[in-house]
């Protein structure tokens, strides 16, 4: 009887071998064929599942973006059972710098796609991401749920503060690819601008936990 083919697991390990293509080489110089030869299996195998190039890069995005939720996921199961505010915005701002290999290549790729879909016309034909404002939303709900509770300072606009956190975290992220600073050196910046937003330190009894 024929092995039942797993089309789920067969597309994420094509887009596995994306990823660590594109994260040795680029994005912008890998094709198909390329990514065929990574994921041990015929290039008609690829295009069959995935047509064009432009389809596999956007799955290649969607799994990474869930290799990311996974990776916060994880920071905020070491934070406790109930992280407080500042530990979930923590645990989202810091996953997302490129502190290590699996960090980097999310940051690289990340960025390397949101620039070709501005130039790429099947790229740009395609949403970018399902929910652009989902980070800054849940940096503001957090931000909001602190000021209510009294952990942050009641004078800041919890919107704005999101989203310059947000940007802040994404520059220091390409300064920390180029060499411009170390992962400690943003990290610290990171948490020097929390500690302006929130006058008053988490303990562990409310779910704070190192991040």
């Amino acid at each position: 009887m024929p092995k039942r083919v797993d089309h789920g697991e067969r597309r994420s390990q094509i887009a596995e071998a994306l990823i660590r293509v594109a994260g040795r080489r680029g994005l912008h110089a890998v094709g198909m064929r390329d990514v065929a030869a990574e994921a041990g299996v015929s290039l008609r195998l690829v295009q069959y599942y995935f047509e064009t190039k432009e389809k596999l890069l956007f799955y290649g995005l969607q799994h990474l973006t869930d290799r990311f939720t996974a990776r916060v996921g994880a920071r905020l199961a070491a934070a406790g059972p109930d992280p407080g505010p500042r530990a979930t915005i923590e645990a989202l701002l810091l996953a997302s710098l490129p502190t290590d290999e699996e960090s980097r290549t999310f940051h690289l790729l990340y960025s390397s796609y949101s620039i070709l879909s501005v130039t790429d016309e099947a790229l740009a034909a395609q949403p970018f991401i399902d929910n652009p404002d989902a980070a800054e939303n849940a940096l503001a709900g957090l931000l909001e749920q602190a000021q209510a509770s009294g952990l942050a300072d009641p004078g800041v606009a919890a919107r704005t503060e999101a989203i310059s956190l947000l940007a802040m975290t994404a520059t220091m992220g390409t300064s920390i690819l180029v060499g411009q600073r170390t992962p400690e050196s943003a990290v610290a910046v990171l948490r020097h601008h929390l500690d302006r937003i929130f006058t008053v330190a988490e303990t562990p009894s409310n779910g704070a936990g190192p991040v």
